[in-house]
């Protein structure tokens, strides 16, 4: 069955439409081209403002007039992240969709619905001919995943509804009423160099298998991060023998947990049966720990062949190997306020150790601003103590809930009504733009929510065709009632 071919059939053959189009964050010009040339192609208000959000305004159907206007709101960009064995150019090719049962998947790559289910929604919506409405601005923003620079610099004068829709959330039973913050942890250190040692081989070491996933709403799943993993082993590799540092490269994007990491390590040729034997023996320990979360994890070691003259000078590779043994990943505080929250995380997301330069990048991320600056603060000096150059950038504020609003209300009373049971009204450990957006648009109750979405900023990301048809439902159902003004 072809996705165009699923219910509603509006929405998944936008989908597909938009998954064509390639849209890395930061590099969204052709699909802010697409978006202003389906709005135009509609005969509706369409323009960008200055940073590059689309917004695309619909009046009101007859009848409806009288509504509030409601603002909907997704980006427009996504996440590229792929298997290491995929061959794939997310700046080329669209996105190769294919259906498993219940649920829509790419091959080998991420898939896009964060946040192109929620767009695609929105274009259904403004494509309609029979769906009665009060008047709607679309509003699509750019660079979510990156840097929200969509929403901080989105110019709130384009916008005159005092109700907003964001459909960024990723479990269907959930009405999501606030975010975490975040800041960027960036860190440098020049490292000296010394010779390969006489009678030393090289060797790669690559950890792999891991599920990754999003640094906010997985950070307390207990998943491995493959460069925490790898530099431990490293670690008990030098408390063993000898070892040089050649290279460290792990992680690929700031806000996804890590899958993998390989490092490549000089020692003498005649323990290379050890050290493969010792790579055995240390998968077993991570597998005795991890085997239940992280079932696919791998630990190989492999002799490269390559003849490398320069190794990380050892008093810098003991440096490199303490900070990141010693720096801080995963839940820093649960919420003492709201039962299950992440209030406060670290997530260590890249690592580069590469000609003369030792790199990092973490995220931090807080539901309170306060303990925002304690975490990010815990990694800062972490990386001061071994002499890094530390940059803290794109910091964003999170989302104070706002447990009376009227939107909450109807759509949590809407929500019994059509399931017969509770929705989970909830502050998440992301960094949805609700919080950037309301600095920007005062006055205006926001609310998010979304179908099932499962392995975000992953290659295992899916969305489930059931959750989506009760979402779109939901969402008529929802827009059906907006109140009067």
């Amino acid at each position: 069955m072809s996705i165009r071919n699923l219910e509603p059939v509006a929405l998944w053959n936008h989908f597909a439409d938009l998954n064509a189009v390639p849209r890395p964050s930061k590099k969204e010009e052709r699909i802010i081209e697409f978006m202003l040339n389906f709005g135009r192609s509609l005969g509706l208000e369409t323009k960008t403002d200055r940073i590059g959000n689309v917004i695309i305004k619909k009046p009101a159907t007859s009848g409806m007039e009288g509504r509030h206007t409601l603002i909907l709101q997704s980006h427009i960009d996504m996440v590229h992240q792929k298997n290491e064995d995929t061959v794939f150019d997310f700046e080329q090719q669209g996105i190769e969709m294919y259906i498993d049962g219940d649920w829509v998947k790419a091959k080998g790559t991420t898939l896009g619905a964060d946040n192109g289910i929620g767009v695609a929604a929105i274009m259904a919506l403004l494509s309609s001919k029979d769906i009665a409405h009060p008047s709607l601005e679309a509003m699509f923003t750019i660079d979510e995943e990156t840097g929200m620079t969509g929403a901080k610099e989105l110019e709130g004068s384009n916008f005159s509804g005092k109700i907003l829709l964001n459909l960024d959330t990723e479990d269907d039973d959930e009405l999501s009423i606030g975010c975490a913050g975040g800041i960027d942890t960036n860190t440098s250190y020049n490292y000296s160099e010394e010779p390969v040692k006489e009678g030393f081989v090289t060797f790669s070491i690559s950890l792999k298998g891991l599920l990754g996933g999003h640094s906010g709403m997985d950070i307390h799943l207990g998943r491995g991060n493959a460069n925490k993993l790898l530099n431990r082993f490293l670690y008990h590799l030098h408390s063993l023998t000898e070892i040089q540092l050649i290279s460290f490269d792990g992680g690929s994007l700031r806000n996804a947990i890590p899958r993998e990491a390989t490092a490549v390590v000089a020692i003498h040729k005649e323990q290379g049966l050890w050290l493969r034997e010792e790579t055995h023996r240390f998968l077993d320990i991570l597998n005795s720990e991890y085997g239940l979360i992280e079932p696919n994890l791998t630990l190989e070691s492999a002799e490269t062949g390559n003849n490398v003259k320069h190794a990380v000078d050892h008093g810098d590779f003991i440096k490199i190997m303490n900070v990141l043994y010693a720096v801080h990943n995963g839940v820093f505080r649960m919420s003492p306020s709201i039962e299950g929250l992440v209030e406060a995380s670290s997530s260590l997301a890249r690592v580069i150790v590469k000609d003369g330069k030792f790199i990092t990048q973490s995220l931090q991320r807080s539901s309170v601003e306060s303990s925002k600056g304690d975490v990010s603060n815990t990694i800062r000096t972490a990386f001061e103590v071994i002499g890094c150059s530390v940059v803290q950038a794109g910091d964003y504020p999170g989302w104070a809930p706002d447990p009376n609003s009227t939107i909450l209300n109807l759509m949590a009373e809407l929500y019994r009504e059509m399931f017969a049971s509770e929705p989970q009204i909830k502050a998440c450990h992301a960094g949805l733009e609700c919080g950037i957006l309301g600095k920007h648009l005062p006055g205006v109750e926001m609310i998010s929510f979304g179908p099932n979405i499962r392995g975000a900023h992953s290659p295992d990301e899916k969305v489930q065709i059931s959750s989506v048809q009760k979402f779109w439902g939901y969402l008529l159902a929802t827009i059906e009632r907006t109140p009067a003004k």
